[in-house]
């Protein structure tokens, strides 16, 4: 483990809790100078800069972000949406996680009654939720991870995430990215805050050699398009393991590999990543060396 991430878990909640608000109040200070300096980032820029890393008219993007990080934006999220289909154009695909938590999975399927497809939030990010709520986009019908997506396929990416008992396995819209050649953006953040496609190899692997599930599994209430209730089972990550991951010890593994570039959109740092060399190098590396976010460099053991 990172010397960051043992201070992280050594440093008490309210001491973090009140980092993390510091932090934003500062970036928040930074944005409105932004703003009346009359230095906003517009659709343009944004189009440019993703044209600039290789986005094409075509391709299938799922993004990770933090709107902060960006750089203020003459319409917030809408600007930043905008260029996204502006760049990939009708024929290709948008994809955004818009989990209804953001606490653990176990807290929340423990302290919520139920997941509506149409009306829960997501807490993912404020283009996360501006992303989901356009009609454009569907949403996939899954009480803990759902994700939104924008183009023509689009059914295609969710109709199979309904009553999955985990979250990322081969039907779901994390891993069919990778089956449409698509892209991954983590932008402003990493994967140690948004690795969520690193769970794909636990999905992919028959007896995962640790047990990253909560051995419960859970009853749940989801809600449909119609309105209708439905009644599904589902498991969560176990916490215990959760905080075994050292997510962006990887990253040094994926450049090498020639599957992570980094970039910038804005301001803000950017992951660029190929979906599918991104889960067949974990499959490889598992395989041949037991490479996990639990142990990066190989060990056997967390």
């Amino acid at each position: 483990m990172s010397f960051k991430d043992t201070l992280r878990h050594l440093t008490p909640d309210v001491i973090l809790n009140w980092n993390r608000r510091r932090k934003k109040q500062v970036r928040n200070k930074i944005l409105t100078n932004q703003k009346i300096a009359g230095k906003s980032l517009t659709k343009a820029d944004i189009v440019n800069d993703l044209k600039g890393i290789g986005i094409h008219i075509g391709d299938t993007i799922l993004v990770h972000s933090a709107l902060s990080q960006i750089g203020h934006l003459s319409e917030g999220p809408k600007t930043f949406v905008d260029a996204l289909k502006e760049v990939v154009g009708d024929s290709g695909h948008i994809l955004m996680p818009t989990s209804p938590n953001n606490v653990y999975q176990l807290n929340y399927i423990r302290n919520s009654p139920f997941f509506d497809v149409k009306n829960s939030p997501s807490k993912t990010g404020k283009i996360t939720e501006y992303f989901r709520t356009m009609p454009e986009t569907v949403r996939s019908i899954h009480p803990t991870e759902p994700v939104s997506v924008y183009g023509p396929n689009k059914d295609y990416f969710v109709k199979d995430h309904f009553k999955a008992l985990t979250p990322y396995n081969a039907e779901s819209p994390f891993y069919r990215v990778g089956e449409a050649r698509g892209k991954i953006l983590y932008i402003g953040v990493t994967l140690a805050m948004a690795g969520t496609s690193l769970h794909t190899l636990e999905d992919a692997i028959t007896d995962f050699k640790f047990p990253v599930y909560y051995p419960e599994i859970f009853d749940f209430k989801v809600v449909d398009y119609q309105g209708v209730e439905h009644a599904v089972q589902t498991k969560v990550h176990d916490p215990n393991y959760s905080v075994k991951r050292k997510c962006d010890d990887l990253i040094p593994l994926f450049e090498k590999a020639g599957v992570l570039e980094k970039v910038k959109i804005g301001e803000a740092e950017t992951l660029l990543v190929d979906a599918k060399g991104f889960f067949d190098h974990m499959v490889k590396w598992y395989h041949e060396s037991g490479v996990t976010m639990y142990t990066p460099n190989g060990e056997e053991t967390v």
